[in-house]
């Protein structure tokens, strides 16, 4: 789903056909939230991805650092100015167009190499094929510590008591910060 304005990877990586690679990944996007009704006729929730086209960035080789993985990069149109030098650097070793996401799959040992500049599109997965889904979650901020009478069990108080010599009172349950976390969804077969 990309637009007439966003750039595709230079010529070099075109040219390359597409082929089965032994990259297990692949990077995405949320779209949205929709509907599907399944055989039985009962509706179910589905989210909606746009799963690549990504490029081969980086190569990591066993003999350099120690395993086997590939960069990837999402192809997304960025404004050169939003890129630093050391970045631009990097995509210009690599011969392909700034990106914004990059993510790094690990890769099994194969007799099929990859090579930097290798296209992986949604097509080298079959269709039906179990896969692991992560992302990171909303981040909440500060939660907790409420002023009104009825949030009596947040207020922003001590949770020592007066008697027991200042023990605190056990379970007690504070206020704090919900962050954003990385989190996997694992599918079942």
């Amino acid at each position: 789903m990309l637009s007439g304005t966003q750039p595709i990877p230079t010529k070099a990586c075109c040219e390359r056909e597409t082929r089965k690679m032994a990259v297990n990944g692949i990077i995405g996007i949320k779209l949205g939230m929709t509907q599907v009704f399944v055989e039985d006729g009962t509706l179910v929730g589905c989210t909606v991805l746009q799963a690549g086209p990504c490029v081969v960035v980086q190569r990591r080789t066993k003999q350099n650092d120690g395993y086997e993985a590939a960069q990837l990069g999402l192809v997304e149109f960025v404004k050169p100015r939003r890129v630093n030098k050391a970045m631009t650097g990097h995509f210009k070793k690599a011969s392909v167009a700034p990106m914004k996401v990059l993510q790094e799959v690990r890769i099994e040992e194969s007799k099929d190499e990859t090579k930097v500049g290798d296209r992986v599109l949604v097509e080298n997965f079959k269709t039906g094929e179990l896969v692991d889904v992560s992302g990171v979650s909303k981040g909440k901020g500060f939660q907790g510590a409420g002023t009104t009478p009825a949030a009596t069990l947040r207020t922003a108080r001590c949770i020592i008591a007066r008697r027991a010599a200042s023990a605190a009172v056990p379970f007690r349950r504070g206020f704090g910060r919900i962050s954003t976390f990385r989190v996997t969804w694992e599918t079942c077969g």
